[in-house]
């Protein structure tokens, strides 16, 4: 069983970073991928960062890539994104999920956090 919970959401000017946090409970946390998603108002969820337990293998939707940086601490059992030049478009509500397996960009992870709040501005 893992349990995640998400921090640091908040409101940003655009061109603003933001860091996220996702403090994860369980002795195996350091076995699970864990990917972040993200869900704007009246959209579906959408994949933005996964990473292998490892931590050597790192995923990113297209439209993060090169603002975005998804790692992780296994020994705090934390993983973070760092989020960078944020656009108002980045507006949502940010998801952590960690599953067993492979890297993956789907929604299909078993664990999942509450949610934290990113709203930019413009």
């Amino acid at each position: 069983q893992v349990q995640l919970v998400e921090s640091g959401g908040g409101l940003v000017q655009a061109g603003g970073s933001l860091r996220l946090s996702c403090a994860a409970s369980g002795r195996t946390f350091s076995s699970y991928v864990a990917g972040w998603f993200r869900q704007a108002p009246g959209k579906e969820r959408e994949f933005v960062a996964a990473i292998r337990s490892s931590g050597s293998y790192t995923s990113y939707a297209d439209s993060v890539k090169g603002r975005f940086t998804i790692s992780r601490d296994n020994a705090k059992n934390m993983v973070y994104l760092q989020m960078n030049s944020l656009k108002p478009e980045d507006t949502a509500v940010y998801y952590c999920a960690a599953n067993t397996g492979s890297v993956r960009m789907d929604g299909l992870y078993k664990y999942w956090g509450q949610g934290t709040q990113v709203t930019v501005s413009s």
